[in-house]
């Protein structure tokens, strides 16, 4: 018993330790001065390229950042950046929708020449594109829907190409389905550790797949993710973001569970964004998740939303003041939760209920954030509480830094060090 509780306590030490290193390391400085008057969640801490700063924390964390993942290629992303109006939402879906339509093209031809692994890389990057193609797109918008599709019918193509395959799925919920995708470790049924990953306010199951699978499968960890109420294309299905959103989370545990690829002692839920909330909240109802990672800890989203400026003077006045693509975010993401377009501050009531309480989950858990979003007094906040209110021994907080591009929401920005932290605590706890 003595000799497994050293590892684990180190464990936890080290995370507290690197944790500590980060928050004094630097001192990060938002990038500009609107950006220390009020705390907003895509607040980039680099320039990338755009002035808008919304459009540039995308391009710059969720376009760029995937490409150590094999959902970007640099030039065709700074090809597309180069002919996109700056802040202009029917712009940047113009150009993303062009590309994926061309790297679409050249990746069936590879299919039909029998060229597997070429076909394989351009749909992969296909289906980004047009999951990039549908960002600020209003959900009365006539070629959301298509869009979308297009990009979950480029994946699933690219997925069968995968070996293992990529496998998609979808899970009967209350009159509709919960899409999503699994990939086993190695082509047999032995059963191995498992991810489960789930995404915030704004994610589709693709999105996630760039964000982690390759490096889950290089670990040795199947990997299984799935659209939730709120996600993908679900609330045009009547379903929104909700407080019980363990639910749902629940028939992805159903799931992964019915796969006999799947160790029952050895699955983790991971939770970026809003997911920092769902996974927790998820194993506080459910002891089959054996351990949940947080990118970051949200104990309670209504004080997280209240201390959001942006969302909390949103006006509609406001919001027909910003740039068509950061106006349109902020409606979209009103409308995922069932909130009216025209009342974003809506958004800080309707987020009343979605929290858990630390002191219930019982499980190993770690939270990450990256070191510009922890200069927010309300993020910081709810890491201290999360973190004294776990009952577990092993647990940490790991503050991901700047002066290594690991500083902005969801650190999106650099994915192989999330992949390095996350793994390296989740290996540990479930070493044998």
């Amino acid at each position: 018993m003595h000799h497994r509780m050293l590892p684990m306590a180190c464990l936890l030490l080290s995370a507290c330790l690197l944790a500590s290193c980060a928050s004094q390391r630097s001192k990060a400085k938002p990038a500009t001065e609107a950006q220390a008057k009020e705390f907003d969640m895509h607040a980039p801490y680099v320039r990338y390229h755009f002035e808008d700063p919304d459009m540039d924390f995308t391009f710059g964390s969720v376009v760029l950042g995937s490409t150590s993942n094999h959902g970007c290629e640099t030039g065709e992303a700074f090809y597309v950046a180069a002919n996109i109006k700056d802040g202009s939402a029917a712009s940047w879906q113009e150009q993303w929708i062009k590309m994926a339509e061309r790297v679409q093209a050249r990746g069936e031809k590879s299919l039909a020449a029998g060229h597997k692994v070429s076909a394989r890389d351009q749909l992969l990057r296909a289906s980004n594109y047009y999951r990039f193609g549908v960002m600020a797109m209003m959900p009365d918008d006539p070629r959301l829907k298509p869009t979308a599709t297009k990009s979950r019918e480029a994946m699933k193509k690219a997925g069968a190409l995968f070996d293992p395959p990529l496998e998609y799925f979808e899970i009967p919920f209350e009159g509709t389905v919960l899409p999503g995708y699994f990939r086993k470790a190695a082509n047999d049924s032995k059963p191995r550790k498992t991810l489960l990953m789930l995404g915030g306010g704004e994610t589709f199951a693709e999105d996630l797949i760039f964000y982690i699978m390759p490096q889950a499968i290089e670990r040795g960890y199947n990997f299984v993710t799935l659209d939730l109420p709120g996600q993908g294309l679900l609330p045009m299905e009547g379903k929104p973001f909700r407080p019980d959103m363990y639910h749902a989370v629940k028939k992805g545990v159903d799931y992964a569970l019915s796969r006999k690829e799947v160790d029952p002692a050895r699955l983790a839920a991971f939770g970026i964004s809003g997911g920092g909330g769902f996974a927790p909240q998820a194993a506080q109802n459910d002891p089959r998740i054996k351990a949940v990672v947080m990118n970051a800890c949200v104990v309670d989203a209504h004080p997280l939303f209240a201390s959001m400026t942006p969302v909390v003077t949103a006006t509609p006045e406001k919001v027909a003041s910003f740039t068509s693509f950061h106006g349109n975010t902020v409606k979209i993401i009103a409308w995922r939760w069932g909130v009216p377009m025209d009342n974003v501050p809506g958004l800080v009531e309707a987020n009343r209920g979605f929290s858990f309480d630390p002191s219930k989950v019982t499980v190993p858990a770690l939270s990450l954030v990256g070191e510009g979003e922890y200069q927010g007094e309300e993020t910081r906040r709810q890491q201290k509480l999360c973190m004294e209110g776990l009952p577990n021994p092993i647990k940490g907080l790991v503050v991901t830094p700047l002066d290594e591009g690991a500083s902005n929401h969801c650190v999106m920005e650099n994915r192989s060090l999330v992949a390095q932290v996350v793994f390296d605590w989740l290996d540990g706890v479930f070493k044998k």
